[in-house]
């Protein structure tokens, strides 16, 4: 690709995905959070598609891994390679001018988390990190005007965790991340075809399951999927059908624990602010968020009109592209990574930044 190192760009560094904004040009890449390395000699083999392609079908000397759990890092150095490659890929390997990156990360992370996600971005080959919460992001991005004195809220549903958020004058007035979101329904749907069926799936075939016929709410007509998994009583690969009906009944404890925080959240809402939201509504964002009639769901049990956004899957890169483009308009919401350490280690005599 063309040296653009001295333009600015924002990534989605998920648990299920990484997306990456640059500016002037929109999304430039999409791939999923998975690095597969050789284990004896720790060469990298293949990053992205090409990596989630051999989940669960590796050999034992080749890990296909997945370094984020529950939207923060789990494998440090994992995480920085794929980083390093993703950015190469985006921009260049002979950049002369190396570029400004904002990435998103999970409301309420800790420090050390933040610390991680700062570390991680300028070893990979960012000049400078700035940090944007994941619900001030998808809002962004979303087309909301979070800098009025009205209440916005969203619902981010990623991979590892799920987003809620109460937004106005540019800030969270209320705010909650509850580690269920896409991961924990692909377990749901691999625990209910083990009690149910007596099939064992691996996790890419609960998504595809998910995806292809999950639900939140029934639709008009069933419809059905062919699953295939190894028999618990015959230990033989076998295959049957299901509805998307049982969808319903595997995933509705995940469900459950997602409305159940976004009910806790307007719960905790000024009243003033709990009536523009019953005006203007719910915007939902996120992969998790297309499973067929979460709105619908998250409507009924909140009482209040639920909307997916355009481009849900973007929202979050996008806003963080966004943000980093227009500094002046959103620079209270981004924290830069070295002003962030200066103030970490500011009692630290011994360190320099």
């Amino acid at each position: 690709m063309g040296l653009f190192g001295n333009q600015d760009i924002g990534i989605d560094l998920g648990t299920a995905s990484v997306l990456v904004y640059v500016k002037n040009k929109g999304i430039v890449l999409n791939e999923p959070s998975v690095l597969a390395m050789d284990t004896e000699t720790g060469k990298i083999l293949a990053v992205g598609e090409e990596a989630r392609r051999m989940l669960g079908r590796t050999p034992e000397r080749i890990a296909a891994i997945r370094p984020l759990r529950d939207g923060v890092i789990s494998d440090y150095d994992v995480t920085e390679r794929m980083l390093r490659y993703f950015l190469q890929k985006v921009i260049g390997r002979h950049v002369l001018i190396r570029p400004r990156v904002v990435v998103c990360i999970p409301a309420g992370v800790t420090e050390v988390e933040r610390r991680s996600v700062i570390d991680a971005t300028v070893e990979a080959g960012a000049r400078d990190t700035y940090l944007i919460e994941e619900p001030l992001a998808a809002a962004i991005g979303a087309g909301m005007d979070i800098s009025q004195p009205y209440g916005n809220m969203v619902v981010d549903i990623g991979g590892g965790t799920t987003d809620i958020a109460l937004i106005s004058l540019s800030s969270m007035v209320a705010a909650q991340t509850i580690k269920i979101a896409g991961d924990r329904f692909d377990e749901a749907i691999v625990r209910y075809m083990r009690r149910m069926h007596n099939l064992l799936v691996g996790e890419r075939t609960a998504e595809e399951v998910k995806k292809n016929i999950g639900c939140a709410f029934p639709r008009r007509e069933p419809i059905f999927m062919d699953v295939t998994g190894r028999n618990l009583m015959t230990g033989l690969p076998d295959t049957i059908k299901v509805s998307s009906n049982e969808m319903i009944t595997a995933l509705q404890e995940p469900l459950a624990g997602i409305t159940e925080a976004v009910c806790q959240v307007l719960e905790r809402t000024p009243p003033e602010l709990a009536a523009d939201v019953r005006r203007r509504g719910i915007v939902m964002t996120g992969g998790g968020s297309m499973l067929y009639g979460l709105d619908r769901l998250i409507s009924e049990r909140a009482n209040v009109p639920c909307y997916l956004a355009e481009d849900a899957i973007s929202c979050v890169a996008i806003g963080t592209g966004r943000a980093l483009e227009s500094i002046e308009i959103f620079g209270q919401n981004l924290v830069s990574g070295r002003e962030h350490l200066k103030r970490r280690y500011r009692s630290n005599a011994d360190l320099e930044i």
